[in-house]
């Protein structure tokens, strides 16, 4: 096995095992490709590991000279760190096993600013457009304006430069605003933004620098679509944290920690983030190698420091800190849930409700008629036989969450979410015929579930369901309006994220409620804290999570109440 991969396995296994300091998704990104290596190929699972291939890009880029700096200065060619060792090799390393080609067509890379992203994407570009292997490889860098562009094929261009045997050897042509293969009809230059002049590009390779500062999506877009004609293409991102977080970086971010976290499964993408975590202190240089896993090397203790004394002392510059240096996004708005601990309550035989007939229950109720979701979710509390640290079994109560899904067929059939269809196949979620979720199948439901549990309220929002909720309350179902408001949400909030990472409450394990509650986020008022329940861009759906909060926070307030102040009022 080769010395990169090698370096990169034990990069690997070190910061899994805790030796080396890393973040949460780093050491998921790390996990994924030790279980991955485990894996036997089968027709699900169709890639094998080539060392070769792996080492390939790792060999060449250390043949090319630094051109910025002291080690410039000293003549010294690029020297990869395990960290580097390890992205490279995963993503050139899977191939599949009848074909050859690659597994990864897409590679997200967050990473704070001084990490060598320039350095290392050059010799990406440079290796993609010489050493690849592929005939007419048009190989990109792109960014904001043409300038940003130009800083990394700027550095692959003085690379090349500084390197004959590019030229002799693999017939490199230098000009001023090109590199050019002529025996492989190959190409590389810069792009600018302009997404509507990119139209007719065949992408073999493109470098997207500093994704988060792209206003629109238009030449992520351009040149995702340019790749079909090719059968290996690679769209590599290289970004830092920002602050919009509807835009199209935190969309791709998003993607990767649900790939991460195995909400979302996406066998062709790879992805790494390196940040601090969630409750580290920004100013503990301990932390610092998080954000930055060539701390010591290109990034220098002492220049953090002064950047660290300086955002502690300006709160003006504290932002750019957490952005720049620790790559951290800053918003008004935050994740709700630990999507590791909601997993870990999964508890699939609630998916048959018949073994609790007659327990004491709250049904929560989320309508929507066209492209989100109807929802549904009932919570009652039952006794569980666990394990207990004395080896002895005892009974365990939790609160039990079931939660269900509709929506109409035509909503199906134009969502962007490529899984939904597959789920809506196996029957996590209802589908209902034409373009209207249909009432009348959620009102059945209700019935029969009423008919079931010994049924206590059933919350409803008023905006939407007025009419619906009038049929129903003259059938003597106990209804109960509830006012979306942060001032009824913001304990809900607290108490079922308390109970999920407390393991006080199982769910049925629906794996699109799954997804709908990794887009859950937290807007937390600047003037009294109150919290509301939101999501970042209308694709994000969150009615399941709605509706057992709904549920939920009604349940939990133990008593009812009409107060307006409570957020809701009793029919």
């Amino acid at each position: 096995m080769s010395e990169y991969v090698n370096a990169a396995l034990a990069y690997a296994r070190a910061v899994v095992a805790g030796d080396l300091v890393a973040c949460k998704w780093t050491k998921l990104a790390c996990q994924r490709q030790l279980d991955d290596l485990e894996r036997e190929p089968s027709a699900e699972w169709p890639w094998v590991f080539d060392v070769t291939r792996a080492e390939r890009p790792c060999a060449f880029i250390e043949l090319l000279p630094h051109i910025k700096g002291k080690w410039a200065r000293e003549g010294r060619n690029i020297a990869l760190e395990p960290w580097q060792c390890f992205i490279i090799t995963t993503v050139y390393g899977w191939v599949h096993r009848e074909t050859g080609l690659r597994r990864f067509l897409e590679v997200y890379e967050e990473i704070a600013r001084k990490n060598a992203k320039s350095t290392k994407g050059s010799g990406l570009f440079l290796y993609s457009l010489t050493a690849d292997g592929e005939h007419g490889a048009e190989c990109y860098t792109a960014a904001t304006t043409r300038d940003q562009a130009r800083i990394v094929f700027d550095d692959a261009r003085a690379m090349a430069e500084r390197s004959p045997g590019l030229r002799t050897h693999l017939g490199l042509a230098i000009m001023q605003h090109s590199l050019t293969v002529a025996h492989t009809a190959s190409k590389g230059a810069p792009l600018a933004a302009e997404g509507s002049t990119l139209d007719g590009l065949n992408v073999h390779f493109a470098l997207l620098d500093e994704l988060h500062a792209h206003k629109t999506r238009a030449v992520y877009d351009v040149i995702d679509t340019a790749r079909g004609a090719r059968e290996q293409s690679l769209l590599w991102t290289i970004t830092t944290a920002g602050t919009d977080r509807s835009g199209i970086c935190y969309e791709r971010r998003t993607h990767i920690t649900k790939i991460l976290d195995k909400v979302v499964i996406d066998d062709r993408v790879f992805g790494i983030i390196y940040t601090i975590d969630d409750g580290d202190d920004p100013f503990d240089p301990a932390v610092w190698p998080k954000a930055n896993p060539n701390f010591g090397k290109s990034v220098l203790p002492d220049d953090m420091a002064a950047a660290a004394r300086k955002a502690e002392a300006m709160p003006s510059a504290l932002n750019n800190f957490l952005t720049k240096r620790l790559n951290v996004w800053v918003s008004g708005e935050s994740p709700w849930m630990d999507m590791r601990a909601w997993d870990r309550c999964a508890e699939p035989s609630l998916r048959d409700l018949s073994e609790y007939h007659g327990a004491k229950a709250w049904i929560g109720l989320d309508l929507a008629q066209k492209k989100d979701f109807a929802a549904l979710s009932i919570v009652f509390q039952h006794n569980f036989l666990e394990l207990g640290a004395d080896g002895v079994y005892a009974p365990v109560e939790k609160w039990c969450l079931s939660t269900r899904l509709y929506l109409n067929e035509l909503a199906i059939q134009e969502s962007g979410n490529a899984h939904l269809s597959g789920w809506a196949r196996q029957g996590y979620v209802q589908v209902t015929d034409g373009d209207l979720t249909d009432f009348d199948v959620v009102a059945d439901d209700l019935r029969a579930l009423c008919r079931q549990f010994d049924v206590q309220e059933i919350a409803f929002d008023p905006a939407l369901s007025m009419y619906f909720a009038g049929k129903l309350i003259e059938e003597g179902l106990p209804l109960v309006e509830i006012t979306q408001r942060a001032i009824f949400f913001t304990p809900a909030l607290i108490q079922v994220e308390n109970l999920v990472l407390e393991g006080k409450l199982c769910h049925d394990g629906n794996p699109v409620m799954a997804w709908m509650v990794s887009n859950l986020v937290v807007k937390v008022s600047k003037f009294n804290e109150l919290m509301s329940p939101t999501k970042e861009r209308p694709e994000n759906k969150i009615d399941g999570p709605i509706s057992a909060l709904m549920a939920l926070g009604r349940a939990l307030a133990n008593e009812p109440s009409n107060t307006i102040e409570q957020g809701f009022v009793s029919l």
